[in-house]
């Protein structure tokens, strides 16, 4: 007995080292990332935002689901600006109920538009231009979506909700006409997450909007915790609804080819999607995160179908072959071998899901073998994304956690669900693959404890790093500026596309440095969870000062290459300007 339970003892102490290291462990293995801060600066920038829940009492599932944001430049002054969700009260309007959790004194209904003032004022701050945009919605907000699908130059803007959508065309001078009846993009069922995609390479964007489950307030079901307090249900409660797929047709208008093009031949209780080409045969695919069900492939057969293959490609399920509540989702090249791998977040007591691309759209779970499964394992992670913090050309991991149900840990708080949110270091660059928690050496931003939920993610001050906003269930947005010292050089791409989607959504670049080595990154704007983040792709370099030659492969076939790339700038490609390389079935 005494063995067993010293054995247990060494099995506890090597767990606990692992997940909170010694102060000297960490600066040993940081590779001089002492340097390495984020610095919560919302409040000092004017960006001022409470989410509502709506909560009464009642414990109504979309209460606990909400709400993210986008990171995008609608003015087109090359700053980014903020767009943010807002949700309701629910319940019965004849007899309407006060909030649970009130919001401060100088909070404004309805979701808000803030104008990022950097251009040309050279500091940080942002201006509530809400109304001045004609983006004022009062309905229970969730997600946001941006890409310009008419192909004007002005990005656009579809909002997802729990009740009615809404499509926003850009108008160019700074403000938007709502279009979603004529456009026919509207699904008054409960909307999560949404992606706009060329999935038929016909040089416009479409639309895949995710549904979660019929909930509605008459249907509401009671809950209970363990300890026998009301509580939120889990999904399993409802009925999942089909996710849509719009095609767009052109002058504003789009076709709902969600049956044709066998979107519709599954479903699931959908939160996250990412489009990207997966399989490598030119045809973006389309992987959504289902929450407590099978996560859904949608590979492209290149004619307009598509064939739900997560199963098949080891995409759908854990190791363990349960499938996992999996909430926001993201791929991106994380092991620098050329293809996109996919990372899942799920609940606590999941950790989240890594799934390895071979390059040919199979995938095997290397949770474990990153210790991915580890270092999240007690936290219920939403919005997500590969992005490379320090610009070491090896793409880093941010996670925003906040649980759905309560934490027994928080019993006897008013609001038991709040968790910090994690940031991952990729030590690949090292030699020695792994993901390793920076958590607690990242700064007093990555300190707060909060009920998150999305996560945006884009240089907002222009200064050459990635910074990250994230959105929080019944509380305030942080804005988490990238203040990380570091020597590593970069580059930024904006594409822009003229035969194909204008801001060449779905394209792959590389980047080839010195000695042969590349780079691979896609341009894209979806992934995470509720969220949408900047269209202009940020590469770190490392300590190569010399771009070789960049190439994109545009989402039409046509593949370019420039050789007179800047380093430490942004670089806007517009395509037919580089040289042709080759053309793409």
């Amino acid at each position: 007995m005494k063995y067993l339970i010293n054995i247990a003892l060494i099995m506890v102490i090597l767990m606990y080292s692992t997940l909170y290291p010694t102060s000297d462990q960490d600066r040993a293995r940081s590779n001089n990332q002492e340097n390495l801060k984020f610095r919560e600066v919302a409040g000092e920038s004017a960006l001022v935002f409470h989410h509502l829940t709506g909560a009464t009492g009642e414990y109504y599932l979309p209460e606990i689901m909400g709400s993210g944001g986008a990171l995008f430049d609608y003015d087109n002054d090359g700053d980014l600006d903020i767009f943010l969700l807002q949700g309701t009260m629910l319940g019965d309007e004849k007899n309407p109920q006060k909030s649970k959790y009130p919001p401060p004194m100088d909070w404004k209904p309805g979701n808000r538009l803030f104008r990022n003032e950097i251009n040309p004022s050279g500091k940080l701050r942002y201006t509530d231009v809400t109304e001045k945009a004609g983006v004022v919605h009062l309905g229970y907000g969730m997600g946001a979506a941006t890409g310009d699908f008419d192909n004007d130059g002005d990005v656009d803007l579809y909002v997802t909700c729990f009740g009615s959508n809404v499509l926003y065309r850009n108008n160019g001078n700074g403000t938007f006409t709502d279009i979603t009846a004529t456009a026919g993009v509207d699904d008054q069922r409960w909307s999560s997450s949404a992606a706009f995609v060329d999935y038929d390479r016909d040089g416009d964007l479409d639309l895949f909007v995710c549904n979660y489950v019929d909930f509605t307030v008459k249907g509401n079901k009671n809950c209970f915790a363990p300890t026998g307090e009301p509580d939120y249900c889990a999904p399993a409660s409802y009925r999942p609804v089909p996710d849509r797929l719009f095609r767009n047709d052109g002058a504003g208008k789009f076709a709902d080819v969600t049956q044709s093009s066998g979107i519709g031949a599954s479903i699931g209780p959908g939160l996250g999607v990412t489009c990207a080409d997966f399989d490598q045969d030119g045809w973006i695919d389309i992987y959504v995160a289902n929450d407590g069900a099978a996560n859904h492939l949608w590979i492209n057969k290149g004619d307009g179908r598509f064939e739900e293959s997560g199963l098949m490609a080891g995409a759908a399920y854990g190791a363990d072959g349960v499938a996992r509540a999996g909430m926001g989702v993201t791929a991106g090249d994380f092991d620098n071998d050329g293809d996109e791998d996919l990372l899942v977040t799920n609940l606590t007591k999941e950790g989240s899901s890594l799934y390895r691309n071979n390059g040919k759209g199979l995938f095997d779970d290397a949770t474990i073998e990153y210790n991915i499964s580890q270092l999240s394992f007690i936290s219920t992670g939403f919005g997500v994304s590969w992005f490379d913090y320090d610009n070491d050309g090896w793409l880093d991991l941010f996670a925003a956690n906040g649980a759905v149900t309560r934490l027994p840990s928080l019993r006897g708080e008013p609001y038991p669900f709040h968790q910090i949110n994690q940031l991952f270091r990729n030590e690949g660059g090292l030699g020695k693959p792994g993901i390793r928690d920076m958590t607690r050496l990242a700064g007093d931003a990555f300190a707060l404890s909060d009920v998150s939920r999305g996560a945006a993610f884009g240089d907002v001050d222009n200064d050459g790093d990635t910074d990250i906003l994230v959105t929080n269930n019944n509380g305030p947005v942080r804005l988490l500026l990238n203040e990380t010292v570091t020597a590593n050089h970069w580059v930024t791409i904006k594409p822009v596309g003229v035969r194909d989607n204008h801001d060449g959504i779905g394209a792959r670049i590389a980047v080839i440095l010195k000695g042969g080595k590349t780079i691979w990154r896609r341009i894209h704007t979806d992934g995470s969870y509720l969220s949408s983040s900047d269209v202009r792709t940020m590469i770190g370099l490392g300590k190569e000062s010399k771009i070789e030659e960049i190439s994109i492969t545009w989402p039409g076939g046509t593949k370019e290459v420039w050789t007179d790339v800047k380093i430490d700038s942004v670089n806007v490609l517009k395509q037919g300007e580089g040289k042709k390389v080759e053309s793409r079935k």
